[in-house]
């Protein structure tokens, strides 16, 4: 079984006006700037959350991280993200409906519907075994 992770390549510009302009070949919509003040990563974790999101809204497939290049920052989803962002995969992978595996995990549909919403809060337990009734495992890294 391979691993995937959230975690993608972005590279740092210096912008002519201060600051960076942010940019991830992996998903190119994700693009953003950083003004000089602010913390780089943290605004690229951002954008690339709310690009990552706005795929799975649109049932869109999610990239695969592609190894970092010179110049470039691997900088990861914020983990409730990637949590959701893994069961969408999952269950795309799987060809399963929402319906199917609120069966499977004995809840209303609603709750997987929950789990799969980027605006709504998930205890990442619950996305766990959820992803487990797929045959997946969440592993947590600390870097």
């Amino acid at each position: 079984m391979t691993m995937r992770t959230y975690e993608y390549p972005v590279r740092f510009t210096p912008a002519e006006e201060g600051g960076w302009v942010l940019t991830c070949r992996d998903v190119p919509e994700a693009i953003s700037q950083a003004e000089a003040h602010e913390d780089r990563e943290e605004v690229a974790a951002g954008c690339l959350q709310a690009a990552i999101e706005s795929r799975m809204q649109d049932g869109e497939a999610l990239p695969r991280a592609s190894r970092v290049r010179a110049g470039e920052l691997k900088v990861a989803l914020p983990i409730d993200t990637a949590a959701k962002a893994a069961l969408f995969e999952a269950m795309r992978e799987a060809q399963i409906s929402k319906s199917d595996l609120a069966r499977r995990l004995g809840v209303d549909e609603k709750e997987v519907r929950r789990m799969l919403d980027p605006g709504h809060p998930s205890k990442i337990p619950r996305i766990a075994q959820a992803l487990k009734v797929l045959g997946k495992r969440v592993q947590l890294g600390v870097a």
